[in-house]
């Protein structure tokens, strides 16, 4: 079986920066454009979609995490597009929507990936967060939608190499003197790595990075606590349509645009998650 995880912050990210023309449904109608595109694509059984969540650990840990992010302003009404986009999956579409309160989306898809692989499916994770590289393997692929190509498997680990590193998306300093070349080098020498981390304070630095780097695990109480949205329990594409229709979605509800977007999504009313 095949799964299907999309990223939803990052693809509403996509959605909003798609084009430069702003009005008051770009986003929207971005973003459900570009869903039929990667579900006809990347052809599955069942499709899950991860919101964000507070992330509460890494910000005790760190309380400038995320800091140097700028965000733009709400003038494209944004988040209010963003909560019309869950409105629009939730009542009409045959998608998992998953989210836990207290973690980001990316400890969620780390979880239902593993998930889904100890269950012997094929996952592809859709999103350009190459934090996700982590999580490759025979069984899991990662899509990036903006390249529309799968990112290869590396050769070192990445949680390693990026705690050297640093990332400054997400306000975590790496090591000085050390970027990318020298970061993998280190990651691919064991004994050059140990030797380095046994100099001052490295080991305790590169420890502090892990832990802001790498996936989280899920507690029992943590899994218990998932929010599995509810989805229709019948076809709503007409529904969907009207829809559409009333926000002016012309071309994807003309004869020709609609009867691909529907063959796309009606299939996956007859299946289960």
């Amino acid at each position: 079986m095949k799964t299907l995880i999309l990223d939803g912050y990052n693809l509403f990210y996509r959605a909003r920066f798609a084009v430069l023309k702003d009005s008051e449904t770009t986003t929207v109608f971005n973003f459900f454009r570009s869903l039929r595109l990667l579900v006809e694509t990347l052809n599955c059984d069942k499709i899950f979609l991860v919101l964000e969540g507070y992330p509460k650990k890494r910000f005790e840990q760190h309380a400038e995490y995320k800091g140097t992010r700028v965000y733009a302003d709400n003038s494209d009404n944004f988040k209010e597009q963003r909560k019309q986009i869950v409105e629009i999956l939730h009542k009409y579409f045959p998608i998992q929507i998953v989210k836990h309160d207290d973690y980001e989306c990316d400890d969620i898809i780390a979880y239902l990936t593993r998930l889904e692989e100890k269950n012997n499916n094929q996952v592809t994770i859709v999103s350009s967060d190459t934090d996700f590289i982590q999580l490759i393997s025979d069984n899991v692929a990662l899509y990036n939608p903006v390249k529309k190509e799968f990112l290869p498997k590396i050769d070192y680990d990445y949680v390693t190499f990026k705690s050297l590193k640093g990332d400054s998306a997400d306000n975590i300093e790496g090591f000085a003197g050390i970027g990318v070349k020298k970061a993998e080098q280190l990651t691919r020498d064991q004994d050059k790595l140990n030797a380095f981390l046994s100099e001052g304070v490295n080991l305790e630095k590169f420890k502090y990075n892990v832990a802001l780097i790498a996936f989280h695990i899920l507690t029992d109480e943590d899994i218990q606590t998932l929010q599995y949205w509810s989805m229709p329990t019948e076809n709503t594409l007409v529904e969907l349509r009207q829809v559409f229709t009333n926000l002016r979605f012309y071309s994807l509800t003309n004869n020709t645009s609609w009867l691909k977007f529907s063959k796309t999504f009606e299939k996956y009313f007859h299946k289960s998650v």
